[in-house]
């Protein structure tokens, strides 16, 4: 089964959710600690005294105090995390947008790796990577069998080293081998493009250090190209969130002046926040406010947001910003319902640790955590419907997540059932041809979603959801 969910390539978004967090970054030294359990820290130690002077083999004192402190970490709920040297150094690739490969965007198809897209002036793309090569063999190993993840591991590396790839060319019926040099590889998080005369489209896939600076010039090279923009569409679908202060960023480029956008709450001081859309919020470098180049009209064109259950963290806090202040139209599913902030302090030059310090709230004091953001208009992601929605995993479903804080989590009974229709649905989806289980690509012309989005902003009428209704929540004591 867990095959067949990723070859429907519908369901697979929620648990890339549940791994990138809503963060704030900070190096922090606590000044007073609580007061210690001594008792309890004596039987630590004495634990810690009894597995090294009697486990059957010898063992790695640094390890057994890493996985102590890992284990202590993860008991809290999913989203906080220790960082080992090796876990730190990718977790700032991620949210740097920023690493040390080939350059390749890529996904799965009959247990191989296919490339979506090469990363234009990437080592990849200028190896001639083409979309739809298959990646049949990383160095001496057959790529059949490896997870996505790592095959991926596989392809990174250090800069300047080599990695031999062996590609099949589907429409060529050829296999050749490539040498690719890795190198830095910087990410774009941010797509756009004029989807037809007076309407655009813009996608975030993740809000990372680049992300607004690049969404500043993708919407400047957008109202280049069409000056008398109509509608847009802001895509947020399957954003897995990313930093806090993009997010921001992102929510004030539509709202107006000094309005709030999130608020968080926790146990520390610092926890107790108003973020709001202005410089001062979102600003992290002392050339002055990135926004300020975006076309003073962006600030009232018409505006729907698309969002889904892969729509979690950064990218719900956008989403809330703009229904709460009614700037825009929220369309689609539910979102995943990740309404918790983490703060990533460092615990040594390479190693550091993801907290979970607070919820956030949007403009209007609603928590979305285990919850998501309701759209105004609920429309299917495809025109058959919604069909593989109840197999994606949401932050309801992650043991040990943290409730609302807003009272009782009530369960859907209606939930398994939908999930067993959709096993069902998916079996059957597996065994049709490759060509057409493929999803629709975000933002081509038989994306669902987007023509409903587009229908909105031309007022035409818009084919909502027959089956959607608000998605309860699981039952959890807060």
């Amino acid at each position: 089964m867990r095959q067949n969910l990723r070859i429907a390539g519908w369901v697979s978004v929620g648990a890339l959710a549940g791994a990138l967090t809503t963060v704030s970054l900070q190096t922090m030294a606590r000044g007073a600690l609580a007061p210690l359990p001594l008792e309890e820290l004596q039987q630590l130690a004495a634990v810690f005294g009894m597995v090294k002077s009697d486990y059957v083999e010898p063992v790695d004192e640094k390890k057994l105090i890493s996985d102590a402190i890992a284990g202590m970490v993860a008991s809290l709920d999913p989203h906080s995390q220790y960082f080992d040297k090796k876990a730190f150094k990718e977790f700032r690739e991620g949210t740097s947008g920023r690493f040390v490969g080939v350059g390749i965007e890529i996904s799965q198809e009959d247990g191989l790796v296919k490339v979506v897209s090469p990363i234009e002036g990437s080592p990849a793309f200028r190896a001639g990577l083409k979309p739809n090569d298959l990646i049949t063999k990383i160095d001496d190993t057959a790529v059949k069998g490896l997870s996505l993840n790592d095959a991926v591991k596989r392809m990174r590396g250090e800069p300047g080293t080599k990695v031999n790839l062996t590609v099949f060319r589907k429409d060529e019926s050829r296999t050749f081998p490539v040498t690719i040099t890795r190198e830095e590889i910087k990410t774009q998080s941010v797509k756009g493009k004029v989807v037809e005369p007076g309407y655009a489209w813009i996608r975030v896939s993740q809000f990372q250090d680049r992300t607004v600076d690049d969404f500043v010039r993708k919407t400047e090279e957008i109202y280049r190209a069409e000056p008398n923009l109509r509608g847009l569409v802001l895509d947020l679908r399957n954003d897995p969130g990313g930093l806090l202060d993009a997010a921001v960023a992102i929510s004030a480029a539509f709202l107006p002046e000094n309005v709030t956008v999130v608020s968080t709450n926790g146990q520390l001081a610092e926890s107790k926040f108003v973020y709001r859309a202005a410089p001062e919020f979102y600003q992290r470098r002392s050339n002055g406010d990135p926004l300020k180049r975006l076309p003073a009209a962006i600030k009232n064109v018409p505006l729907v947001v698309l969002v889904n259950e892969g729509s979690a963290s950064a990218s719900e806090i956008v989403a809330g910003a703009i229904q709460d202040h009614k700037r825009g139209t929220i369309m689609g599913t539910q979102t995943f319902g990740k309404g918790s902030v983490q703060t990533v302090r460092t615990l040594g030059p390479d190693t550091g640790l993801k907290l979970t310090t607070a919820r956030y709230y949007t403009p209007s004091g609603k928590s979305i955590q285990a919850k998501g953001i309701l759209p105004d208009v609920m429309v299917d992601e495809t025109e058959d419907g919604n069909i593989f929605a109840a197999l994606r995993t949401r932050e309801a479903d992650l043991e040990k997540h943290l409730g609302s804080g807003q009272g009782e989590e009530k369960k859907d009974l209606a939930r398994e059932k939908a999930r067993e229709e959709a096993r069902q649905k998916l079996e059957e989806e597996s065994r049709k041809p490759a060509s057409e289980r493929r999803p629709p690509e975000f933002g081509s012309d038989k994306d669902f979603q987007l023509a409903q989005a587009l229908n909105k902003l031309k007022g035409r009428p818009v084919l909502v959801s027959k089956t959607q209704t608000e998605r309860k929540d699981e039952k959890k004591d807060n």
